[in-house]
């Protein structure tokens, strides 16, 4: 590739993409990065508001990006109707592939791209990973800030002969023979990738990020036409804490959605909040994230019990009507105290991430 990398930088509204917003500009400045984020035209007011703070702290613009040109309509709106009142849901995601994906490949064009992502290093899961040869994934966050794509090509059992020759131009030290060693290893049955990428982080991040980017010269991949990447020598890696940390300190502040508010469920008191960007309606809530929306937003609530109709609901197993009834509110946050509890006795230092695992995680192509 010829043409100048773009590198770019999606801030879906929630705390880690803000955070990496900050860590990128604040560390690596001279990468020109553009942020840029998707709007929906569903969101929390509070999400509108941390765009607004970050706007502040990096002293230029987000670019906004929406699905829908020269409509009257939310971009939400505009799709549902296409789609005949069909709502998404985790089976029919449509709501991602058209208000999120679609608007971000446009907007990159077939421009090489590299993509930062905020998948944290205490997150055992995949982000986004683009089906465009142009676009490449950067997790920086993480010790392993390559691709599972990258990571597959660079293991494949066919590539040994090649990374093995790699390997030895570059200066891993003393350990430059346990390297080797393990780069020899096929990949099998016994000994899987994932092993194989730990055993290289634990050895050497720093010399794994030069081997994977020496590599990546013999690919198609937008790194391959660049001649240094300064995040070659990171060997950082942020958990949860260190999200808060970066927010608070640097003025932009955590969003307001994610701050616990008290409830008592028969003189038990209890806290909840909002786990996760995105919008007000998302199908990827917790059951007690819907309570908290009707408790503490009732008007957004009732906007969107007025999308269910059709038959159509944002839940699989009852519809929002049947959410609210008192006496299902009340074994929603029955549930929600009994599994907390269970959860702190175990001690968890990820208490927050866990109770949104309880139910399933949303999609990861929301955080681009």
């Amino acid at each position: 590739m010829n043409r100048k990398v773009k590198h770019v930088l999606g801030i879906s509204g929630g705390k880690d993409s803000a955070a990496l917003a900050i860590y990128m500009k604040s560390k690596y400045p001279s990468l020109g990065i553009e942020f840029y984020t998707c709007d929906t035209g569903k969101e929390l007011d509070e999400t509108y508001q941390l765009i607004r703070n970050l706007e502040v702290y990096l002293g230029l613009k987000i670019k906004i990006l929406t699905a829908t040109q020269n409509s009257s309509e939310a971009p939400f709106d505009h799709f549902l109707k296409m789609y005949g009142g069909f709502l998404p849901s985790s089976n029919a995601r449509w709501c991602t592939k058209k208000l999120k994906l679609e608007p971000f490949e446009r907007y990159v064009g077939d421009d090489p791209v590299v993509s930062y992502v905020g998948i944290r290093g205490d997150e055992d899961r995949e982000g986004y990973i683009s089906t465009k040869s142009n676009i490449q994934s950067i997790f920086p966050f993480r010790r392993n800030i390559w691709s599972e794509d990258v990571i597959r090509k660079l293991f494949s059992n066919s590539s040994i002969d090649q990374v093995h020759a790699i390997a030895k131009e570059i200066d891993f030290g003393e350990k430059k023979q346990k390297v080797l060693s393990l780069i020899a290893k096929k990949i099998d049955y016994f000994f899987s990738q994932k092993q194989k990428l730990e055993r290289f982080l634990d050895t050497d991040v720093k010399g794994f990020n030069y081997l994977v980017f020496t590599f990546l010269k013999s690919t198609n991949y937008p790194l391959a036409s660049e001649t240094n990447f300064p995040l070659l020598d990171n060997d950082e890696m942020l958990v949860q804490s260190d999200i808060f940390k970066l927010l608070e300190e640097s003025g932009v502040g955590v969003p307001a959605y994610y701050n616990k508010i008290d409830f008592d469920f028969e003189g038990v008191l209890g806290q909840y909040s909002r786990s996760r960007s995105g919008c007000y309606f998302c199908f990827y809530q917790q059951k007690i994230e819907w309570v908290w929306l009707y408790e503490q937003h009732p008007e957004l609530f009732k906007k969107a019990m007025d999308y269910e109709k059709d038959g159509y609901t944002w839940g699989q197993s009852e519809s929002l009507e049947e959410l609210i009834k008192p006496e299902r509110i009340a074994q929603i946050k029955d549930d929600y105290l009994k599994r907390q509890k269970r959860l702190q006795n175990k001690k968890s230092p990820y208490l927050l991430d866990i109770l949104g695992e309880a139910e399933g995680e949303g999609c990861a192509s929301c955080f681009l």
